[in-house]
């Protein structure tokens, strides 16, 4: 009969079951992440409440609110202890070390990945073989090179040990990203005449954009927090970084210490990372679903 629609049957919908026992799996899995949330958010609120504190309201009331909320402690954390420098320093030997090994790390892992070449694997086994090296065991060859190429106690020192050390993992990770990459991108870049560095940087560099953001979040985490190497490459007081000076402002003093300033100092340290890891998460994720997908 003209004008009259055809009923389309509906599939019945499919309720999914659950029982007890995924009910207690459930609540103890949300028990723990709350558990774990408050183990980590809560000590850095206490970090945070007690940045505006004075020493003497920090002893007498831990878990008071502060009597007032200024800025005096990072003022004086920022100009008086000298953290405005070694957050400069430390933007500076981080910026630089971290894009010259994304740099470097991916051209090394693209090569290895995509070409073969007498050597290839020796030379990616021997950074793997990086990964397993102790920093402990290389402090000491490190101090004597340096100190021969006239570099110790300097910023350009601390940045190519930073890059020497990060390399080995940022190959590792974007080895599997340009392997798993397919081979007829790269072959329509060549017949459409492009050159090799021409093929890495505008055809094959962009498509492993996921792994070179989580590589280097990674990178950024580890090169911030560093505390070894500069420890002992760099003495230095007007070349300290963020690390070194909580350790030496934290010891300086004895029980002296001017633990508002102490505590500001702590914020000015972990914001930038929490800043980096709320910009590039959705990035991160993202290359973890990719990698699930392949």
């Amino acid at each position: 009969m003209v004008g009259v629609e055809p009923k389309i049957a509906q599939r019945p919908t499919r309720r999914v079951k659950t029982s007890g026992s995924d009910k207690t799996v459930g609540s103890i899995s949300h028990a723990m992440l709350i558990l774990w949330s408050a183990v980590v958010v809560l000590p850095l609120l206490w970090t945070f409440m007690s940045s505006f504190k004075t020493t003497k309201e920090i002893f007498a009331s831990p878990f008071g609110l502060p009597a007032t909320w200024d800025l005096t402690n990072y003022l004086s954390a920022w100009n008086q202890y000298s953290f405005g420098r070694m957050f400069v320093n430390t933007v500076i030997v981080v910026g630089f070390a971290l894009v010259l090994v994304m740099v470097l790390g991916a051209m090394c892992a693209y090569v290895l990945a995509r070409f073969a070449f007498p050597g290839s694997r020796a030379i990616y086994y021997l950074m793997l073989a990086g990964l397993m090296f102790p920093v402990f065991l290389a402090i000491v060859p490190l101090f004597f090179i340096l100190r021969n190429m006239g570099l110790l106690n300097t910023l350009p020192g601390l940045i190519i040990t930073y890059v020497a050390f990060a390399l080995p993992f940022t190959v590792f990770f974007l080895f599997a990203f340009f392997k798993t990459l397919p081979d007829e991108i790269q072959e329509a870049a060549y017949v459409d005449g492009a050159s090799e560095w021409r093929t890495f940087f505008q055809v094959m560099l962009p498509m492993a954009k996921p792994g070179m953001a989580s590589v280097a979040i990674f990178n950024f985490l580890g090169l911030w927090n560093q505390f070894i190497l500069p420890i002992a490459l760099n003495t230095d007081q007007s070349n300290y970084v963020l690390s070194q000076g909580m350790a030496a402002f934290a010891s300086s003093a004895g029980y002296a210490v001017n633990f508002g300033a102490l505590f500001a100092a702590v914020i000015i340290t972990v914001v930038p990372v929490l800043i980096i890891y709320v910009i590039f998460q959705r990035q991160l994720q993202g290359s973890v679903s990719q990698g699930t997908m392949k």
